[in-house]
């Protein structure tokens, strides 16, 4: 099952710099060095997220449909919007939600007003299971105890800005 968080990849990670953790003294510039920095965090993160997940048998991509279907309060979403609000939007959507069905998460309906279409719903397994997972959630979130809330504020505003 679970471990003790943070995991061995997080304090390996953690412990190093971008410099160390590539091996590599010498970035041609500070632009470089981010992006090092965001891709190595990045795969930290995932690292994070999968490890958490695994305790509940799910991916961060199954997860997150998850989510979405549960913020539509009810409401059936296609699997093209559903798409549309994934965070990795190279995710075989189709293929996870039939996924989530077979473990009895979601269910799948014909559309009434286009037989093409399919409407996915959120059922009560998946909430139940949701639910499990946001109590344990802070587990996760404790990870970033090391910055402040202006600190997180802050990083966040930064980051919005780089995608925008």
């Amino acid at each position: 099952m679970g471990q003790e968080w943070p995991g061995l990849f997080s304090y390996f990670v953690l412990m190093v710099t971008a410099a160390e953790h590539i091996q590599q003294e010498e970035f041609q510039n500070e632009w470089h060095k981010l992006r090092v920095n965001l891709m190595i965090t990045s795969g930290w993160l995932k690292n994070e997220m999968k490890e958490f997940l695994d305790q509940f048998d799910i991916t961060q991509q199954q997860f997150n449909i998850l989510r979405i279907l549960r913020g539509s309060k009810g409401d059936p979403l296609s699997t093209n919007q559903i798409c549309e609000r994934m965070i990795d939007k190279m995710s075989d959507t189709s293929r996870i939600v039939d996924r989530l069905v077979a473990k009895g998460l979601v269910s799948k309906n014909p559309c009434p007003r286009d037989g093409r279409k399919i409407q996915v719903f959120i059922s009560e397994e998946g909430e139940y299971l949701l639910s499990t997972i946001d109590t344990k959630l802070k587990n996760l979130d404790s990870a970033f105890n090391k910055l402040t809330i202006e600190e997180a504020t802050e990083l966040n505003n930064i980051l919005e800005k780089l995608r925008s």
